[in-house]
């Protein structure tokens, strides 16, 4: 197992990384107090751009230090991991004050936030996008050697914060599959435009799967009207139809975890329920899957993966400090390895480590720690990195 491999690589990331204070300053400085409802989308503040640029170039030299062969912007342009795609376009608002989101933030001290929504405020237009801008940076400043990878929230995530069927019906479509229509058109729109940009790396984000494997969530996809195994096979009819747009040569993975905010999950439940449709009839070439803790469940859902797709175990957690040894993530890729052959595996953490701006709740110092021991470990069982 030495010649090279990926991407995936054998030691990957998901996407996000810890926004450094300057950065975290100047978002205040240049677009005022991030309120719960103001400055959910993009921007378009040149003062804040030149410190992102100044950060994002910071942020390749420490994932090019950890080891990594590829390289994110840590989306340090994004307030949230979906937010700014999904706000860029025509006909989508979004709140978090008073929002009536089926779905908590929840912690270990059992206390509990609610989630952004969305509204439909008329029909989905794609609009130029702040992601496609990022990426051109990013690809332009990565160097030899590393491969930059951009990530964005998958189709059905829109379906899912707006609330369902019964939403986009009370909404501007009288039919869901008009709906449809325009979320697969917007999609294809920006993956068309990000493959013009030299994308070749790119993943879909989801916590709306993951949150099929929640018995208490399942039975929030019942209320809108369609049974979790229905719903789950439209959300893979759509992303098909969108990765069916992409060009040759790009590479696509699909990142499933029970939401990660500030150190918060919103999900949990193992894979059984979603496996087989997950792994067999998602057209991406690999997944990024939450295994960091019990929540996620055992491997044996791995069962189902199909020769030819990768999976990166997300055994490093983004959502705390303590640093996973050496022979825990050795042991626990050889458990997986009794599911699928250890040659369609490799390691991550199970999300990233700031979806959302504020961080989850560790330095940048224990950061950089586990990614340097993601790649360590990689090398040990893989010979590769």
């Amino acid at each position: 197992m030495t010649e090279p491999f990926g991407p995936p690589f054998r030691a990957d990331h998901v996407g996000s990384l810890l926004r450094p204070e300057r950065l975290k300053r100047a978002r205040d400085e240049f677009l005022g107090a991030q309120t719960v409802d103001d400055n959910l989308g993009p921007h378009n503040n040149d003062d804040l751009c030149t410190v992102e640029d100044s950060c994002v170039h910071e942020v390749i030299e420490l994932q090019r230090r950890a080891g990594l062969r590829s390289a994110t912007d840590g989306e340090f342009r994004r307030r949230s991991w979906w937010l700014e795609l999904i706000m860029g376009w025509d006909g989508v608002s979004a709140t978090r004050e008073g929002a009536k989101s089926p779905f908590s933030w929840r912690n270990e001290a059992g206390e509990q936030q609610k989630f952004s929504s969305l509204t439909l405020e008329g029909p989905i237009r794609w609009q130029p996008s702040s992601i496609v801008r990022a990426f051109a940076f990013l690809a332009a400043n990565v160097g030899d050697g590393v491969v930059p990878k951009v990530t964005i929230p998958a189709p059905q995530v829109v379906h899912c914060m707006v609330g369902g069927d019964q939403a986009v019906r009370d909404g501007p479509y009288d039919d869901v599959n008009a709906f449809w229509e325009d979320v697969v058109s917007a999609y294809c729109q920006e993956l068309a435009a990000l493959t013009n940009a030299g994308a070749r790396y790119i993943q879909f984000d989801d916590t709306t799967i993951a949150f099929l494997c929640d018995p208490a969530l399942r039975n929030v996809v019942r209320g809108w009207g369609k049974t979790p195994d229905d719903q789950l096979a439209e959300y893979a009819r759509n992303m098909n139809r969108v990765i069916e747009a992409l060009p040759d040569g790009v590479t696509t993975t699909l990142h499933q975890c029970r939401g990660n905010r500030e150190g918060m999950w919103a999900a949990e439940g193992g894979y059984e329920f979603v496996a087989e449709v997950m792994f067999n009839d998602i057209d991406v070439d690999g997944y990024f899957l939450e295994y960091d803790n019990e929540r996620a469940g055992t491997f044996e859902p791995l069962r189902f993966v199909p020769k030819g797709k990768v999976v990166a175990l997300g055994l490093v957690s983004s959502k705390s400090p303590v640093l996973e040894t050496v022979d825990m993530l050795k042991r626990r890729i050889e458990e997986a390895s009794r599911f699928v052959t250890i040659e369609r595996l490799s390691l991550a953490p199970q999300c990233g480590f700031a979806s959302s701006i504020g961080g989850n709740p560790l330095s940048e110092d224990e950061e950089v720690a586990k990614l340097s021991r993601i790649v360590e470990v990689a090398r040990e069982v893989w010979c590769d990195a």
